[in-house]
């Protein structure tokens, strides 16, 4: 480790899931060196050494013996249960874990807003049927979650955890995914308002000012 810091972080400025690690990492106030891999470099050997998956992000812990840890919800909970030692974004009893947001955590909508993204936005020619299938899917999730919130303040455990901040890389984009016109606050409005919440937390909010920066550069 040349630069200093205790993490490396392996990310990409356009992409969603290195962001929800740079959120935590602000919150907990863990020093990080940020690599921004391209696309050509994900399936390079040296990088393949480092996330056999070969996609972002990935973490090298410099603390914990170069400890490598990969993929965007196994970084959030390794740096949660190590590092938040006041337990601040972590669910820790069982209460805390058990509905009201049981199965409500980012990985399983990811799928569904990152398809709709890529049918709308990437393939190479436009499928409607599936850009239809995954906006249902997109709206479905809204639904559950808006069945939670509008009861609850935070997914999990009464206070903003890694589940809140995992939706919010998907929450920004959601006017980008539905069809024109759609209105989040008026459609889902407790899942807007929590959103909204989520933004104005500090690392948060300093991880999207970068993160428009990078994009602007």
């Amino acid at each position: 480790m040349s630069h200093g810091k205790q993490f490396t972080l392996y990310s990409h400025k356009g992409g969603p899931n290195p962001w929800k690690v740079v959120f935590l990492l602000n919150e907990l106030g863990l020093s990080y060196e940020s690599i921004n891999a391209e696309k050509n470099e994900l399936k390079s050997p040296e990088y393949l050494k480092i996330n056999p998956n070969g996609r972002v992000p990935a973490i090298v812990d410099h603390k914990n013996g170069d400890l490598i840890v990969w993929e965007s919800g196994a970084i959030l909970l390794y740096m949660a249960e190590k590092y938040d030692v006041e337990r601040r974004y972590f669910a820790t009893s069982d209460a805390d874990k058990a509905p009201p947001a049981k199965g409500t955590e980012a990985p399983s909508a990811a799928p569904y807003f990152g398809q709709a993204f890529w049918f709308l936005s990437h393939h190479q020619e436009k499928i409607p049927s599936a850009i239809e299938q995954y906006q249902k899917e997109v709206r479905r999730v809204l639904g559950v979650l808006e069945s939670v919130l509008s009861n609850h303040e935070w997914l999990v455990a009464g206070k903003t955890t890694i589940s809140d901040i995992s939706f919010s890389t998907w929450n920004v984009v959601v006017d980008n995914l539905l069809e024109p016109g759609f209105d989040f606050e008026k459609e889902f409005p407790a899942t807007y308002s929590w959103h909204q919440r989520i933004l104005v937390v500090p690392g948060v909010k300093a991880g999207f000012e970068l993160k428009k920066q990078l994009a602007s550069s």
